[in-house]
């Protein structure tokens, strides 16, 4: 049978989760039909179908993940064979067209009464020092236990059955295992790689929006003065490469706005924001939150960013160590605007405060250029307009 894979969706994404399937077995389509619409950790893609003809079964329901180059449809009918191919052998009356194992073992078998002592064997390559031997590493296989999170009650680090059969436990009681998808198993890879691969380091600040006497868009102020702070350090609109220990200081602000979605957060682009009016980021802004909440934000508006802004304070909170993502080396972080007592020109003064984060790469940017850049942020919006 003809079979369909899941082909390379791009952006360098290896898999997807299926999300609806649009056609079920025995249905006749046509060729550019959707056939399924798939999750990625970045869009919805719907997958269309690349000849006409019957399907005869599908690969996965949905919520299961489909790596690229797996089989995602098959159709009724014979295959079209590769010019030099050869027949495919019938093993023990498989049906012609079927995928058969033509697995043999080579040699003979010999049997022994020599007995073998069972040696532990490091869980992991992180430098835990965790203990197993094969005995309990099948047992833990077999309860579907992560010896990872095992803690171990044997000698020298050494977890035993009684171990994994009280996590095995535990596992049970609590339900199954709620495996992360598309946006939010995305974001656990990006987490993990900005553990990985960044020096962070945080510096903080208030700004006192004493002298703002009239309602201000409080994140088009905030795209402002983040252009204020690189036009002030260009070092930290930069894109650093580990394999060559060296940066790329870039012209451009291309700013990453967090957008939280009861998916996961995203990251989308607002291209060149120091050329912007106020009324274009405000329209620019809204567009993308709009995309993103429906899903529908087009893949280039998901890269290409230079440095990033979190406006979390809205959710609440004042100080943040927001997490970079390489290749940038820079975030900056806005909490909640609150009333403090504060010094104003030399009067004490109750006056509204924003606390402001900066989260830098200590690889290639230096404290002072951060709090250079933060300082300049702050002087840019404690102005009245």
């Amino acid at each position: 049978m003809p079979i369909f894979k899941l082909p390379d969706l791009g952006e360098g994404l290896q898999e997807a989760d299926i999300r609806e399937w649009h056609v079920k077995v025995g249905d006749r389509v046509a060729i550019d039909q959707p056939l399924v619409a798939v999750e990625t950790a970045k869009a919805v893609v719907e997958v269309p179908s690349p000849q006409a003809g019957v399907i005869a079964r599908l690969h996965g329901v949905a919520g299961d993940t489909i790596e690229v180059g797996k089989p995602l449809v098959e159709f009724e009918g014979e295959a079209a064979a590769a010019p030099g191919d050869a027949p495919a052998a019938d093993h023990g009356g498989a049906r012609s067209g079927a995928i058969t194992d033509t697995g043999t073992v080579v040699g003979a078998m010999r049997a022994g009464s020599d007995v073998v002592a069972e040696k532990a064997t490091q869980v992991g390559g992180n430098g835990t020092g965790l203990k197993v031997i094969p005995a309990v590493r099948a047992l833990a296989h077999r309860l579907n236990v992560d010896l990872s999170i095992v803690t171990p009650s044997g000698p020298d680090g050494m977890i035993t059955a009684a171990d994994v059969q009280r996590v095995h436990q535990v596992l049970t009681d609590v339900g199954p295992l709620e495996k992360l998808k598309g946006p939010r198993k995305a974001m656990s890879r990006a987490m993990s790689q900005a553990r990985d691969e960044v020096m962070p380091t945080t510096v903080t600040d208030d700004a006192v929006l004493h002298a703002w006497t009239t309602p201000q868009d409080l994140t088009v102020r905030l795209i402002r003065a983040l252009v204020s702070g690189v036009q002030a350090q260009p070092a930290l609109n930069a894109w650093y490469e580990a394999s060559e220990i060296g940066r790329r200081v870039l012209g451009k602000i291309h700013l990453g706005v967090a957008v939280d979605t009861p998916d996961g957060l995203f990251v989308a682009v607002l291209q060149d924001v120091a050329s912007r009016s106020a009324e274009s980021l405000r329209s620019g802004l809204q567009n993308m939150k709009d995309a993103v909440r429906s899903r529908n934000v087009p893949a280039e508006e998901l890269r290409g960013y230079t440095i990033t802004l979190s406006n979390f304070g809205r959710f609440g909170g004042k100080y943040a160590t927001p997490v970079i993502l390489p290749p940038t080396v820079a975030i900056v972080a806005a909490g909640a605007i609150r009333d403090a007592v504060v010094p104003v020109d030399g009067q004490i003064v109750i006056a509204r405060v924003l606390p402001l984060s900066v989260t830098f790469d200590h690889r290639c940017v230096t404290g002072g250029e951060a709090t250079q850049f933060l300082a300049a942020m702050v002087a840019d919006l404690q102005q009245a307009t």
